[in-house]
């Protein structure tokens, strides 16, 4: 019985002796208002006033008045030992006053005393009821409670497989890494007769988004087996104890269904360093933590179950979970490259209209750092476009403008500003651009516009042409310089500065320190690193930073920060001196259009130095 029906019940139940009660109550207080005696029924029959008598089973009697064409009844009682008639005859009533009153014995009723004892017993039945509910209550409240140590796993059976490897893209080394898993599922002897071991742990490794669920299912799809997926933080409650019983129960089940796959998501939150936490440890973590130990390899080390488990934090793991014969295996997926990032992006095109001239190894190129999540999301925001902009099909256009809603955010279009703070603007991100283009080692311009995006005022877009791993030191000073464009350009048309450069300020700070103190890019410093920064490994991020060097030391890094700092500004304020004609041209255009493309800029300043590749060249 459903909770609906229950109130249901009870409440019929509730209705029904509440009526019961009120009619015995008033049936009994009716009884009650007006009692007659024997003597006052012999008086009647004296003076005439009664035409029958009727003598009940349980010595009640019902005295008959005449009253007009109707008749009244009340109610007394006889003695039990005596007969009614030796009754009034001691009260003086004569045999002649008798034979005028007709006396009768009713018949006691089958169906009326079933029926006043069931109104009786009303009462009863409901409290019978009640107790019946409660102790229902209680027992499905016990069975909730006993159910805490269950899993809250969620099984996927492998016969119809909804993820595979087809549908992953852009970690081909992971998938192959990985496949060697779905075949020991599937062919298990073929490796027992070598006496190897199959692995009894594989940790997925990598910044959020890279796909690590995603393959993990895909396992499960390509191996055909029942897969239980579970989240590291399912298994902690606030009762001690359950966490431990719930590893216990998962592992129970995954046995019955071996050959299995167990995926934990985020095992950071159960697998955290022991004693690392703020003021001692956590004991119910570390018991779940323990119990898990032992489920991986402990005396039972006869099962055909694989644990996939993902983080992107496996500096905070526990040792012992990544010791051999636990997590035998660490993938590593890393943000995908371009060729990776346009595979990614043909899985998720599929079923999608795109447009012939969309091109996505162009926009694969113009994504470097996004993950999996990122450009999944990109062609979800470019179809939103289209259908906003009426279009059948998604296009080069969508796409393009999907990538700068996804790194800063849709346009501030409606944002008031003033024309000086416009021409401001234009001439910030002018700078901005015509020192990247003036210096061969920065990355070419790919879009230039004054329309805000998130708190930005205007942005300024650099391509590279291929992904880069590695950074060079004259990359980085044409870093500096190209951000220190845009204050330049500002300080030379105006005699003036604003607050618009405080990010790029920023940005050249925190990279010239790091040049000194974490590189060794500074000649006077020399190839030292300064400073170790801590961290809690229960915060699981650094919280400051270790200074092992003399106060002479700091002034010293300070002024080497200072200036390499100072020389790319002089660097970009002499680039946009030498070039103030292309500048007023491009901030000219910008307050004309609000933004210029690549081939519209070029097509102002042509690069010095001829095409460029995103590659450092030598000036």
């Amino acid at each position: 019985m459903n909770s609906r029906g229950q109130s249901f019940f009870v409440y019929f139940l509730l209705l029904v002796a509440i009526g019961a009660m009120v009619f015995i109550g008033m049936r009994d207080t009716t009884a009650a208002s007006e009692p007659l005696t024997i003597s006052e029924v012999a008086r009647m029959i004296q003076a005439g006033q009664v035409a029958r008598i009727t003598i009940e089973s349980d010595d009640t009697i019902q005295v008959i008045k005449p009253n007009g064409s109707a008749e009244t009844a009340q109610e007394s009682r006889k003695e039990s030992n005596t007969s009614l008639i030796e009754q009034l005859r001691d009260y003086g009533v004569t045999p002649e006053q008798l034979a005028e009153v007709n006396i009768e014995v009713s018949a006691p009723s089958v169906w009326g005393g079933v029926l006043s004892g069931a109104l009786y017993l009303l009462p009863v039945i409901f409290m019978g009821g009640l107790l019946w509910f409660i102790f229902r209550q209680a027992q499905g409240s016990n069975n909730a409670a006993m159910s805490f140590g269950k899993s809250r796993a969620r099984m996927f059976s492998g016969e119809h497989p909804t993820v595979t490897f087809a549908d992953v893209a852009g970690a081909e080394e992971a998938k192959q890494e990985l496949a060697e898993i779905v075949e020991f599922l599937k062919e298990p002897q073929k490796f027992i007769q070598l006496g190897a071991r199959i692995p009894k742990g594989v940790l997925l490794v990598g910044p959020p988004g890279t796909g690590k669920t995603l393959l993990s299912k895909a396992v499960s799809g390509e191996a055909g087996v029942p897969f239980f997926s579970i989240s590291g933080s399912e298994f902690v409650e606030m009762f001690v104890g359950v966490g431990a019983s719930r590893v216990r129960d998962l592992f129970d089940q995954a046995k019955r269904h071996s050959p299995c796959i167990i995926f934990v998501d985020e095992i950071d939150a159960v697998g955290r360093q022991r004693g690392a936490g703020l003021g001692g440890s956590h004991d119910e973590r570390e018991q779940t933590l323990n119990q898990m130990l032992v489920e991986m390899d402990g005396f039972d080390t006869d099962t055909n179950v694989i644990i996939i488990a993902a983080t992107n934090r496996p500096d905070i793991l526990d040792p012992a979970l990544l010791r051999p014969g636990r997590f035998d295996r660490r993938v590593t997926l890393d943000r995908p490259d371009v060729k990776g990032r346009e595979a990614i992006l043909k899985v998720h095109v599929k079923g999608k209209p795109l447009e012939p001239a969309a091109d996505l190894a162009s926009v694969a190129r113009g994504t470097p750092g996004f993950a999996g999540a990122d450009l999944e999301n990109l062609v979800n925001e470019a179809a939103i476009l289209s259908a906003r902009r009426n279009k059948k099909s998604i296009g080069q256009p969508e796409l393009e403008e999907a990538i700068e809603r996804v790194v800063m955010g849709p346009e501030r279009k409606s944002r008031l500003i003033s024309d000086e703070e416009k021409r401001i603007i234009a001439y910030h991100e002018a700078g901005h651009a015509i020192v990247a283009n003036a210096i061969a080692e920065a990355d070419p311009v790919q879009k230039v516009t004054i329309v805000g995006r998130g708190q930005a005022g205007g942005v300024t877009w650099f391509r590279p042409d291929e992904d880069r791993i590695l950074m060079s030191r004259k990359k980085m000073l044409a870093t500096l310089a190209m951000a220190l464009g845009g204050r330049a350009a500002e300080e030379l048309i105006f005699d003036d500065i604003t607050s618009g450069a405080s990010g790029d300020i920023e940005q050249v700070t925190n990279m010239a320190r790091a040049m000194v103190t974490r590189l060794g890019m500074s000649a006077e410093m020399g190839t030292l690193m300064y400073g170790k920064k801590e961290e809690l490994v229960f915060l699981g991020r650094e919280i400051s930073e270790q200074r092992d060097y003399s106060d002479a030391v700091a002034e010293q890094i300070d002024r080497e920060v200072r200036k390499l700092v100072e020389d790319a500004y002089k660097q970009a304020k002499a680039t946009v001196k030498k070039y103030r004609k292309q500048l007023e041209a491009v901030a000219s255009k910008l307050l004309e259009v609000e933004s210029i493309t690549r081939d519209e800029f070029e097509a102002i300043f042509p690069p010095p130095f001829g095409k460029k590749s995103g590659t450092p060249q030598l000036a």
